[in-house]
């Protein structure tokens, strides 16, 4: 299977890594449009937690130091504490708190562009190695 860069996740939500300088972080930004809108015109939450998601996984990777592995969420708490809505941008940055061989754990956070913080995750991470 050919890994594709960005993946189409990532092109969907209209990501953009803006930092990967320091092994096991990452830092994301998002402009908000109306397609990302419930219906009381703020960003659903399912938006926000992809986000995060991409961003750790970007991170887990990051923190493998040339290992090729898949890594898989494999369960993630989300807290939501600020509403977004279109126009705003967002930086998500996710960070490796612990890494191992076989799981590892992260954490991310959404802030607005006046710095608020909007959402954080943690999440367990599955490293499975490549075998192609």
């Amino acid at each position: 299977m050919a890994l594709q860069i960005p993946p189409n996740c990532d092109l969907t939500l209209g990501l953009t890594c803006v930092d990967k300088s320091t092994p096991g972080t990452t830092v994301w930004q998002m402009r908000v449009d109306e397609r990302f809108l419930n219906p009381a015109g703020i960003v659903q939450g399912g938006f926000l937690s992809a986000m995060m998601d991409s961003a750790m996984g970007a991170s887990a990777v990051s923190s493998l130091a040339g290992r090729r592995a898949f890594v898989a969420n494999t369960e993630m708490k989300v807290s939501f504490l600020r509403s977004a809505t279109v126009g705003d941008l967002l930086t998500c940055t996710a960070t490796v708190l612990k890494p191992g061989s076989v799981v590892s754990f992260l954490a991310a956070r959404i802030v607005d562009a006046e710095g608020r913080l909007v959402a954080t995750a943690s999440s367990t991470y599955l490293i499975k190695d490549r075998t192609e």
